[in-house]
């Protein structure tokens, strides 16, 4: 049986409201456990507070879902307001979080070569590789690397997403050694999925649905177009798995030959942990996306905590930020920093619009989403000989000039002004499209769905057109008619085109796929941006990785553009966001890890960060979808570069303890029976982070920081304070040279950050963010740090 999924998935927002009546779905929040109990006594503990608002022992059972027990300490009931009222006033209670389900967004062959991780070839390699123009330093460095994390050989990554499509090469255990004996995990079955799915790559697979039944009623696969199991319906869950930990596979391609090479996850040897907690939602065809419920993802996290996992993958999100204690992607990371565990989150697809990343919390490494070097261009031709190129994986092809049209002008009476130029359904005039080429503008509708509406009026091409606020970076989509992607400024000469010509033609070339295509990287323009609204004194996102028309797994249940009419079974997929930026970080995670086992994850962070690039293959400033240099606010601290990381010099590590301390200069307490804020409580930007963000800065400030030497144990080191201000303030090191000794050794210092009255802001600088950076230097590492600062 085939279940199609008809829409993109889409990032996490609420949707309704709750109903003051009504009983729905809370978390109750507990923070730690208190010393250790058994399991079945923390759920009989739960049931007592169940019992205290219930009017029976029956009804407090039935009202509950799930009882976290392992690592978080917590429940999910159906509670009416009242209820959920009287539990929030209990001293011992964190936090109670109103559910709502919540959509999440779309947050390889190219990209892990992109970056210098090229494993050599073999005698088996019969589909040649494009490599990148570099020198051979880079390579053999990446390779080095691989070799010594083993490939991620040892490590296990649990995936929270929508589950896996075992049948893929991707997923193939074919000569992987026993599952570690570390693993405590299940292979859960369901519907379509059994015990033979699960493998010594696939080592575990789980589904969380009870939040999804509360709020949706009883499952149903035909009525859900989903699979009660971990099976994945829409290839969302195994794009993303596969790009951090697939296996290694020859001739993978997408759409009939685009993006043709050797595709593999950044650690292919490591071991995957599936966790379901995003379902298809009734009715599909209406409504946009998929839907997580915080509750299922918490109970996955609470899960992979206890199974072993090292790393916890999640290209999940909310498009409006919320506090860390009504977050629970946020409250389940903590608990999982506090074993160790490295959890990597996209920073979402909002942008550019500022303020929009979710994700911000410090305990979580938030990535945004960048271009690699390959493109797919094909060609848009005029009438009047102007040329340009475009980008396109569409594998229908023109075979010649054809009249162009405007579809503001080719529209059935009865269309809104404001959508004549979209091609929205049944919006367009089949007698006056038919054999014709059709500008159709960008703004309401799907970029899939214009196209369709071109093919349903007879159209034989569309030109896609960007408005302003998509700016520069244009799309590549599987359409169903040839199709061209054009900029703003490509539009203003089409359209200036068919008001002078009478007989305007167009001709559309199809798309071919080019490597070192520069610059690159740049910043894509969905990728959302800081500031950080729940914390501003904390920069974020993180770091950038690959996320633009990136090559991995798909699912044989869903077609390649996710539309019903396509009957096409992909392999493979090409596929955009920062759901495909976070799984690149995951897996350079999993080969740290592997490398550097006792490493904490603030330190991993802290190597990824401040080894990061800043430049281009160009050797210039990554730019942003603007044309401008990037900010921090876009690409964090910069591009990854995994292999740097191995060997960052220094680390700013931050221990459990630690980021609970930050937690109480943000109202995040009471999470620790063991700790309680001080009475001084020191302000978060004292949090011990590789970068500095400083907002309404009116004097001076004083930021607390302290490095811990990682590099070569055996002789001195002598690390040099360097730093770009940024605009208007000065930035001072004290002290401004560290002298280390030994491995592990620490050095505290502060960064003197003053508002320079030489260099005082003009009426519209003043609130705006100004950045810069510093770095430490010995005669090897640079280990480099962005500062944003905001003056007062």
């Amino acid at each position: 049986m085939k279940l199609t999924s008809l829409f993109p998935l889409l990032f996490l927002v609420p949707l309704l409201t709750s109903c003051a009546e009504k009983k729905q779905v809370y978390i109750v929040y507990f923070g730690e456990h208190k010393g250790d109990k058994a399991l079945k006594e923390i759920e009989e503990h739960h049931h007592s507070y169940l019992q205290s608002v219930k009017e029976s022992e029956e009804d407090a059972k039935s009202s509950l879902l799930y009882s976290y027990k392992h690592s978080i300490n917590g429940f999910a009931a159906e509670l009416t307001p009242d209820e959920a009222s009287k539990l929030e006033k209990l001293d011992e209670v964190v936090s109670v979080i109103e559910s709502h389900p919540r959509k999440y967004e779309t947050h390889t062959t190219r990209s892990w070569e992109f970056v210098g991780l090229e494993e050599e070839e073999t005698d088996e390699d019969d589909v040649p590789r494009q490599k990148i123009d570099v020198d051979d330093d880079r390579f053999r460095v990446g390779r080095k690397f691989l070799k010594q994390a083993k490939h991620g050989d040892g490590i296990i990554v649990g995936v929270l997403d929508s589950g896996v499509w075992p049948e893929s090469k991707s997923f193939s255990d074919k000569g992987m050694g026993p599952i570690p004996k570390s693993w405590k995990g299940i292979c859960q079955t369901g519907f379509a999925f059994n015990s033979s799915h699960c493998n010594r790559k696939i080592i575990g697979a789980r589904y969380y649905v009870k939040g999804y039944e509360k709020y949706y009623g009883p499952f149903n696969v035909t009525a859900n177009k989903d699979f009660l199991s971990p099976r994945d319906p829409d290839g969302h869950g195994s794009h993303t798995a596969s790009t951090a930990v697939g296996r290694r596979v020859i001739g993978a391609s997408a759409l009939g030959g685009f993006a043709m090479g050797s595709a593999s996850g950044g650690a292919p040897l490591a071991r995957l942990a599936v966790y379901k907690a995003c379902w298809a939602k009734p009715n599909q065809e209406k409504v946009d996306g998929n839907v997580c419920l915080q509750e299922d993802m918490l109970a996955a996290i609470d899960d992979a905590i206890a199974d072993g996992v090292h790393v916890i993958s999640i290209s999940i999100g909310t498009t409006e930020p919320y506090p860390y204690s009504q977050d629970g992607i946020a409250i389940g990371a903590l608990h999982a920093v506090k074993r160790n565990i490295v959890v990597a989150a996209s920073a979402g697809n909002s942008g550019p619009k500022p303020g929009t990343l979710s994700n911000p919390a410090p305990w979580i490494i938030t990535v945004g989403a960048s271009t690699l070097d390959r493109a797919f261009l094909g060609g848009l031709v005029l009438g009047n000989g102007y040329t340009v190129k475009t980008d396109s994986i569409t594998a229908f092809k023109m075979d010649k000039f054809a009249p162009l049209v405007y579809a503001a002008n080719v529209v059935v009476p009865g269309i809104a002004l404001n959508d004549t130029s979209q091609c929205l359904p049944n919006s367009l005039k089949p007698e006056l499209v038919n054999g014709k080429v059709v500008l159709c503008l960008r703004g309401a509708g799907s970029r899939i769905g214009k196209g369709l509406e071109v093919k349903r009026a007879g159209g034989v091409g569309m030109i896609l057109g960007n408005s302003l606020a998509n700016g520069n970076e244009t799309p590549s989509d599987s359409h169903f008619v040839a199709t061209a992607a054009v900029t703003p400024m490509v539009v203003e000469k089409i359209l200036d085109y068919i008001k002078t010509d009478k007989n305007p033609i167009a001709f559309i070339k199809p798309g071919t796929t080019v490597y070192k295509n520069q610059p690159a990287p740049l910043m894509t323009g969905f990728s959302s941006r800081g500031p950080n609204v729940i914390d501003p004194n904390i920069l974020k996102p993180d770091i950038t990785a690959p996320g633009l028309n990136i090559l991995a797994a798909w699912s044989g249940a869903d077609p390649p553009s996710k539309v019903s009419i396509d009957q096409r079974v992909a392999d493979f997929n090409i596929y955009s966001g920062t759901s495909m930026s976070c799984p690149h970080v995951s897996g350079a995670i999993a080969l740290l890890k592997s490398i550097h086992p006792k490493w904490s994850s603030a330190a991993i962070r802290s190597a990824l960060m401040t080894t990061a690039w800043m430049t281009n293959d160009e050797k210039k400033p990554i730019q942003d979808n603007n044309g401008l240099p990037a900010n921090p606010f876009a690409l964090g601290s910069g591009h990854f570069r995994p292999a740097k990381a191995a060997d960052p010099g220094l680390v700013y590590d931050a221990s459990y303890r630690a980021y609970l301390l930050y937690g109480c200069s943000v109202g995040f307490t009471n999470i620790d029976p063991t700790f309680k804020c001080p009475s001084k409580i020191p302000p978060g930007y004292n949090l011990n982070y590789p970068s500095i963000a400083i907002p309404n800065l009116n004097r001076t400030v004083t930021v607390k920081r302290t490095v811990t030497n990682v590099g070569d144990g055996n002789s001195t080191s002598t690390y040099k304070f360097s730093s770009k201000y940024p605009h208007g303030v000065s930035v001072k090191a004290k002290p401004s040279v560290l002298t280390f000794n030994r491995f592990g050794e620490k050095k505290r210092f502060k960064i003197v950050v003053t508002a320079r009255k030489d260099k005082m802001m003009n009426a519209t600088e003043k609130g705006q963010y100004q950045f810069g950076w510093f770095s430490w230097t010995d005669n090897f590492h640079v280990v480099r740090s962005p500062i944003a600062v905001s003056l007062a």
